[in-house]
C-alpha cells in the first residue's frame, strides 16, 4: 500500500483557532525556556507512593532523620516525593481538599520529607497525578474521558486499577489548579512532576462543544487526533504559566511515558524532560537510547528514569540486579543525560535500607564520574530520521524500523542522533532514512541541500517516496519507482565493497521490498535474485520459502554518488529477526559513506561506545553489559563480562595532549597517525570513561 504521511509535530489551523477561542480570543502567552536556569542534578530517585485508602497506618513508621540520612548515604541529591497519588489520596495537610487527605495518615508526611531532605541539601520535586485519580473517578463521573460511543475509557468499572481517564477540560481542570495552588501554600516546592498527561480522544460534553467550535468533525479520527494533541499542549502551556506565576524558579515536567517528536512544539512548557524507560518494565533496553538520542538534539536538559524493581512500578519487595542498575545509569551518562531511579515507599513510610544500598553502590560510581559529564555534548557523524514523526507511536509501540535502526547502529558503534524533519541537518555527515520516511516538498529541498553541502543519504524501502507513495522525489537517491517487488522473499548477492565481510552467495531478504529502476548515473551495487516462484497454495517448496532460481531479478542496492538506496526494509527486518548479513550490508554502506568516522572501537558487537565533548576534552564511554532474555517477559543483566586490550581510535578536530582514564586518572599511551589518536584500554569492566585532553 502507498505510504500516507501523517504529521505528528504540528496541529491544524482549525485546532489552533479553537485554542485561541477557548482562551478568550487571544493566544496564550509564550513561556520562555528555562532549561539553563534550572539545571538538573545527576542523582535522583523517583519515590512512588500510590497507596490505597483502605490501608491503615500510613506513614506510621516514617522517621524523617532516618529517611533523609538513608537517602543521603545512597548519594541521592534529588528525590521526587508525593503530594497526591493515582488513588487520589493527598499526603500533606491540605486546606483546600481535606476530604482527599489519606484517611489513615496521622502526620504531615510530605512536609516532613521535604524539610528533612532540605536540611541535607537534597532537592525534592513534588509529584501529583493528572489524568488518573481513582477518588475523582468514583466521586465525579462527569469528569470521565468518554470514547466515541460515550463510554468511559481506561479501567472498567468492576476491575481493579486506577487507570480510568479523566478530562482536564471539565471541572476537573479547575480542581487541579486549586490543588496546585494549595500545594504551594502548604509545603516548600522545588518542582512539580505532573504525571499522566497525554492527548485523549475525548467525547465528553465539554469536548464535543469544543470540537464543534473548532470545526473538527467528530467522526474524523485524524482531525480528532490533531485536535487532542494541540489541546493538551495548550493545557501544558497554560499550566506552566500558572505555576510560574506562583513561583518562576520551580522545575516542571509533564510525564506521558514517552518523549518524541510531538513534544518539540511544546517544549517551552517544560523546564526539562524525564525519560521514563524501565527496561524490565515493558520499555526494553532500546527505548531509552532511542528517546535520549532525539531529546538531546532539541535543546532541553534530560534525565533517564529506570527503576530499582526487578520488573516495573509497584513491584514491592524486589531488587534489580546490581549490574543492570549500573549499566542503565552509566548509559544515561554516556548519552548525555542525568540519572533517576524509581522506588516505591512502603505504606508504613519506612524506607527500605537494602534498596538504598543497591542505589548507593550505583550512585557512588555516578558521583565520581559527574565531572566528565557536566555540559557534555555528543559528537555524532550520523543523523537518523525517526519514522515516529510520520507513522506515530507511543511508549512500547513505536514503528519497528525505529528499534531496528537504533539497535543496528549501536551494535555498529556508529555515533548517531535521532532527528525529525525540523532538525538541523548541518552537523551530520550521513543521514539515514529508515524504511518509511515519506518526503514532502519542504523535506525534499532540505535533504537535497544537505547532499549538495557534502552530506550523504542512506535510504531504504519506501523512504524518499512522496507522501502518497507514488514516486521518489529525491534525485540524489538515483532511483525511480517501478512498484512492489514481484517476489518475496528474494535474495541479495554481495559484491564489490559489499562483500568485504560477507561471502559472495545468496542471502535471503525475508520482507518484501520495492522494485526500482536506476536513473542515469546510478549504479546497481548489489542485484536481487529471484526464487523459482512465490509460495502459494499451488506453488511451494520445502518448509518455508522457495530457494533462489539463480536468475537476476532487479536492483537490490543502488548507489548514486555517495548516496545509497536499499530496496528492502532492512531496519524493520533487523528488528524482526536480526539477520547478521543485513547489518553487514548496512555496515558496508556506512563504511563507504564514512571512511573516517569520529570513533572506532575494536570489540564484540555487545561493546557499546559513545563520544562526548566538553570545552577542554573529549570523553569516550565504553560499556560492556549483555542483556539476556532469561525469562519469557523481560531481559536481565546479572554478570559483568570484562574485555581485555580494547583498541580505540578517535579523529579529533584539535590536538590532544594526553589520554587518561576517568575518574581513575591512569595515563594511556597513545599514538597519532593518519589523522587519528590511537590507544588501547588494558581492561574494560562494565563502564569506562577515557578523556582525551585538549
Amino acid at each position: 500500500m502507498p505510504t500516507t504521511r501523517r504529521t505528528f509535530l504540528a496541529g491544524s489551523a482549525a485546532a489552533a483557532s479553537l485554542l485561541q477561542a477557548q482562551s478568550g480570543g487571544a493566544p496564550a502567552a509564550s513561556v520562555p525556556p528555562l532549561s539553563q536556569m534550572l539545571p538538573l542534578r545527576f542523582r535522583q530517585v523517583h519515590l512512588d507512593f500510590h497507596t490505597s485508602e483502605k490501608i491503615e497506618g500510613i506513614g506510621a513508621a516514617f522517621d524523617p532523620e532516618q529517611f533523609a540520612a538513608t537517602v543521603e548515604k545512597a548519594r541521592v541529591n534529588s528525590i521526587t516525593c508525593f503530594a497526591r497519588c493515582h488513588h487520589g489520596m493527598i499526603y500533606y495537610d491540605t486546606k483546600t481538599h481535606p476530604e482527599r487527605r489519606h484517611p489513615h495518615m496521622k502526620r504531615n508526611l510530605l512536609k516532613e520529607q521535604i524539610e528533612a531532605c532540605h536540611k541535607r541539601n537534597i532537592r525534592v520535586p513534588i509529584y501529583t497525578t493528572v489524568q488518573w485519580d481513582y477518588y475523582s473517578s468514583v466521586h465525579n463521573p462527569e469528569w470521565w474521558v468518554l470514547d466515541e460511543k460515550g463510554l468511559p475509557t481506561g479501567t472498567p468499572i468492576n476491575e481493579p486499577g486506577f487507570y480510568r481517564n479523566l478530562c482536564v477540560f471539565t471541572g476537573y481542570g479547575e480542581f487541579l489548579k486549586a490543588h496546585v495552588k494549595d500545594l504551594f501554600n502548604s509545603v516548600p516546592v522545588d518542582g512539580v512532576f505532573f504525571d499522566i498527561v497525554q492527548p485523549r480522544d475525548c467525547h465528553c460534553a465539554v469536548c464535543r462543544v469544543a470540537m464543534r467550535k473548532a470545526g473538527v468533525d467528530p467522526r474524523n479520527e485524524e482531525q480528532r487526533r490533531v485536535f487532542a494533541v494541540e489541546r493538551i499542549n495548550q493545557w501544558k502551556r497554560e499550566t506552566t504559566a500558572f505555576v510560574h506565576g506562583i513561583n518562576k524558579n520551580v522545575s516542571i515536567f509533564y510525564n506521558a511515558g514517552h518523549i518524541g517528536p510531538r513534544h518539540r512544539p511544546v517544549k517551552e512548557a517544560y523546564t526539562h524532560f524525564e525519560l521514563e524507560s524501565l527496561p524490565s518494565g515493558g520499555w526494553g533496553y532500546l527505548d531509552f537510547p532511542l528517546k535520549q538520542r532525539y531529546v538531546r538534539t532539541i535543546g532541553i536538559d534530560a534525565m533517564g528514569m529506570t527503576g530499582k524493581f526487578h520488573t516495573s512500578w509497584g513491584d514491592f519487595h524486589s531488587l534489580k540486579n546490581q549490574a543492570a542498575l549500573d549499566f542503565e545509569c552509566s548509559l544515561m551518562l554516556a548519552l548525555g543525560a542525568k540519572c533517576s531511579i524509581g522506588d516505591q515507599l512502603h505504606p508504613s513510610g519506612r524506607i527500605d535500607a537494602p534498596t538504598y544500598e543497591l542505589i548507593g553502590r550505583t550512585y557512588e560510581q555516578i558521583e565520581k564520574k559527574e565531572p566528565w559529564c557536566v555540559d557534555a555534548r555528543p559528537v555524532s557523524d550520523v543523523g537518523v530520521l525517526t519514522p515516529e514523526e510520520f507513522m506515530g507511536g507511543a511508549a512500547r509501540t513505536l514503528p519497528p524500523a525505529s528499534w531496528g535502526a537504533v539497535r543496528m547502529l549501536t551494535e555498529l558503534r556508529a555515533q548517531f542522533d535521532v532527528l525529525d524533519s525540523k532538525s538541523d541537518f548541518a552537523p551530520y555527515r550521513v543521514l539515514v532514512l529508515p524504511d518509511r520516511i515519506p518526503v514532502d516538498d519542504a523535506l525534499a529541498a532540505k535533504l537535497e541541500a544537505f547532499v549538495k553541502g557534502g552530506g550523504a543519504l542512506l535510504a531504504s524501502f519506501e523512504s524518499g517516496l512522496d507522501p502518497k507513495g507514488e514516486r521518489f522525489v529525491l534525485p540524489s537517491l538515483g532511483v525511480d519507482l517501478v512498484g512492489d517487488a514481484p517476489f518475496s522473499p528474494d535474495f541479495l548477492v554481495p559484491r564489490g565493497s559489499f562483500e568485504v565481510e560477507l561471502p559472495q552467495t545468496e542471502f535471503v531478504m525475508y520482507l518484501k521490498g520495492k522494485q526500482v529502476k536506476p536513473r542515469p548515473g546510478a549504479i546497481v551495487e548489489v542485484e536481487a535474485r529471484v526464487p523459482y516462484f512465490n509460495r502459494t497454495a499451488e506453488t511451494f517448496c520445502s518448509h518455508r520459502h522457495t530457494p533462489s532460481s539463480g536468475k537476476a531479478g532487479y536492483p537490490g542496492i543502488v548507489g548514486h554518488g555517495r548516496n545509497i538506496y536499499f530496496m528492502h526494509p532492512v531496519f524493520e527486518q533487523y528488528h524482526v529477526n536480526a539477520p547478521r548479513w543485513v547489518k553487514q550490508l548496512v555496515h558496508a554502506a556506512l563504511r563507504r559513506q564514512l571512511p573516517d568516522p569520529v570513533l572506532r572501537v575494536d570489540g564484540p558487537s555487545t561493546l557499546m561506545a559513545t563520544i562526548n565533548q566538553q570545552p577542554s576534552r573529549f570523553v569516550v564511554h565504553l560499556l560492556h553489559y549483555i542483556p539476556e532474555r532469561r525469562g519469557q517477559t523481560l531481559d536481565v543483566i546479572e554478570d559483568v563480562i570484562p574485555l581485555n586490550e580494547v583498541k580505540v581510535s578517535v579523529k579529533p578536530p584539535r590536538p590532544v595532549k594526553r589520554v587518561v582514564t576517568a575518574p581513575e586518572g591512569a595515563v594511556l599511551p597513545h599514538t597519532f597517525r593518519d589523522g587519528r589518536i590511537h590507544f588501547t584500554l588494558p581492561r574494560l569492566e562494565g563502564h569506562q570513561m577515557i578523556a582525551l585532553e585538549t
